[in-house]
């Protein structure tokens, strides 16, 4: 394989070998439903996974948290399988099973034995077909689903990342919550979530991928017979249209928020506006990632922890989505050392946005993303998710040794330049804890805006 291979929804074929020599297939049904498989030679398992290009950015106001509910209620029993069959169906077979809701997609997945894939695509095709949605199970799973929130509402750093894609992306549907609210999930009633299910689990939105050991005849045999008893239309159909690439037009939620928390440590987050899913300088803003926040000898890591001793855990992130994307950074520490790290974390970003970075740190960089990729790929779970987001988010693939091209291509200039743009966006900063009474004296907070807290026993600077 020489370049990224295109892949339009009008072509009914496409198969080609990756650098690795592994044979990839892609077969689009009469129905519009999408198979993409990746034959590893060797292998003994094979993940498979059914997704559909529905996340929470696609709920309506009566919708909210509808995705994630959905997704668990499709584990709690199909006209000819019950939750229980359906948890014993793996297991029995030492499989693994789940399930991941994301602001696009939803994936249903399975990782088993060969000789257990096609049982594995029976039971996820009968499981993402009919489900029956039953009322009282409804009600359980409502519970399940508000534990679920409570938890995350104990855990400092969700609580910070919530609130700062909230910052950051303001109004725009990626800034709300995957999950949903407590309030959305209390609201929710089983015809909304039976009506979503309806208008975004239909043969032209469904993408099947299968990486490890797999044979495509067989596996696309199989889908449509699993597909046949679920008494899905045979009549021909084109798959759904991906979403539309470009840039949007983000309005800053809040500039800076405190959630006051009486705990042992605060947590700071600061993020700008990054790149979309499609934009040509990703591999730019992976290699400023590594270098910035990216492991143990970036620089956030080595300022904050290794030098100063003022913080466990230090990182960077950016995560993209079609149509925007977010660049933050992130820290732990005891709430004395607050506004210090939260200078340390901006002083690095304005660093390297003014100064660049050095012949030494690119190259250790290409070299840590070279080689976390190279061995990710190892696993059939990378591979299944790569044909996914290949297919649903981009409409290329990408080998490793394309990946590692692009990456080669960055100049040292080209991170320089990135970083100062993402620097001169709309700055969030979010702060989780009992952050020090100095604290409200630094250039990241506005004390005007705090979130209310009930939690909270000790008074804080922002109050």
């Amino acid at each position: 394989m020489n370049g990224p291979v295109q892949l339009p929804l009008d072509t009914a074929e496409i198969a080609f070998r990756t650098s690795g020599d592994e044979l990839v297939r892609r077969s689009v049904l009469p129905t519009g439903v999408r198979v993409l498989t990746e034959r590893m030679p060797g292998a003994r398992s094979a993940t498979v996974g059914i997704w559909v290009a529905v996340g929470s950015r696609d709920e309506t106001p009566g919708q909210r948290g509808s995705t994630h509910f959905l997704e668990h209620l499709l584990f709690k029993g199909t006209k000819e399988r019950s939750a229980f069959d359906i948890s014993v169906a793996f297991e029995q077979v030492g499989g693994e099973n789940n399930a991941a809701t994301a602001k696009e997609y939803t994936c249903y997945y399975a990782k088993v034995r060969d000789v257990d894939l096609d049982m594995a695509v029976d039971v996820l095709t009968d499981m993402v077909t009919s489900s029956v949605l039953d009322a009282e199970e409804f009600e359980v799973e409502r519970g399940v689903i508000l534990d679920e929130l409570a938890m995350a509402d104990d855990d400092a750093a969700d609580v910070g990342s919530e609130r700062l894609f909230e910052s950051v992306f303001g109004e725009h549907e990626l800034g709300r919550p995957i999950g949903g609210s407590p309030e959305s999930i209390r609201e929710a009633s089983r015809d909304a979530v039976l009506a979503h299910y309806r208008e975004n689990y239909r043969p032209q939105d469904l993408v099947v991928t299968v990486a490890g050991a797999v044979d495509h005849d067989a596996l696309v045999v199989r889908l449509r017979e699993a597909l046949n008893r679920a008494g899905w239309p045979e009549s021909d159909g084109e798959p759904v249209a991906r979403r539309v690439a470009g840039r949007a037009a983000l309005e800053q939620g809040v500039a800076s928020l405190v959630v006051p928390r009486p705990l042992e440590q605060t947590t700071i987050l600061l993020g700008v506006p990054g790149l979309a899913l499609t934009d040509d300088r990703r591999p730019t803003l992976s290699v400023l990632n590594a270098v910035l926040g990216g492991g143990m000898s970036s620089r956030l890591f080595q300022e904050i922890r290794e030098k100063r001793g003022l913080a466990y855990s230090v990182y960077s992130f950016a995560p993209s989505y079609s149509d925007a994307g977010l660049f933050g950074l992130y820290a732990g520490c005891a709430p004395r050392n607050a506004a210090e790290v939260s200078r340390l974390l901006l002083a690095e970003f304005d660093r390297i946005a003014t100064d660049g970075i050095t012949e030494e740190e690119r190259v250790r960089s290409l070299g840590m993303l070279g080689g976390a990729s190279a061995l990710a790929l190892e696993d059939s779970d990378t591979r299944m998710n790569r044909l996914g987001r290949s297919e649903i988010s981009t409409g290329e693939f990408v080998d490793l040794d394309e990946s590692l091209a692009r990456l080669g291509r960055v100049t040292r200039d080209d991170v320089a330049t990135l970083a100062g743009e993402l620097r001169s966006g709309a700055l969030s900063t979010v702060v989780v804890g009992d952050v020090d009474p100095a604290f409200a004296d630094t250039a990241f907070v506005d004390t005007a805006s705090v979130e209310a807290d009930p939690a909270a026993t000790t008074p804080t600077a922002a109050q």
